[in-house]
């Protein structure tokens, strides 16, 4: 399954895409017919996807609200970031999104045609009434991001939890 945009397509990593991320990423170039210049697979971010490929792994069946999906360049096929859903919809239809871009692909609107594409896919798949996210109070770009898609702002603390 892939979803398309103007410029990208949004490719859901199956489970054995998802662990050649971690473990081989030539491999995974090779197997989707990509460049990989998005996030550097370290700290963090490496910690979150494996978790995700845990998850992944012990539940195939609903990859796609476990999975990071690439956001890959239809022109040269640059993965210029990801994305995922964060689990499979809650008891309130909610599901989280969370995205990230390699720093050179900042500020193109790739991440903004993503997240719209993404979000109306979401919205058309059973028990999905609502997208949320969780955001910094100084991650201002990310923000932005949410509001060209849509979201409100629901709740302000620590974070901000937007909803579409």
């Amino acid at each position: 399954m892939i979803i398309e945009t103007d410029r990208l397509e949004l490719v859901p990593l199956q489970p054995h895409q998802l662990k050649l991320w971690v473990e081989d990423l030539p491999g995974l170039e090779k197997d989707l017919n990509c460049s990989y210049q998005a996030e550097p697979m370290e700290g963090l971010f490496l910690e979150i996807v494996k978790g995700q490929l845990a998850i992944t792994e012990n539940n195939p069946n609903n990859y796609l609200w476990h999975s990071f999906w690439f956001l890959i360049r239809k022109n040269d096929r640059t993965v210029v970031g990801s994305a995922d859903f964060k689990s499979t919809p809650n008891t309130r239809q909610e599901v989280e999104i969370g995205y990230g871009l390699g720093k050179t692909f900042e500020h193109h609107g790739y991440m903004t045609e993503a997240v719209q594409a993404m979000c109306k896919w979401a919205l058309q798949q059973e028990n999905v009434s609502h997208i949320i996210a969780e955001t910094d109070t100084d991650s201002f770009a990310s923000q932005r991001i949410l509001k060209r898609c849509g979201f409100i702002e629901k709740t302000r603390g620590e974070t901000i939890w937007w909803q579409l």
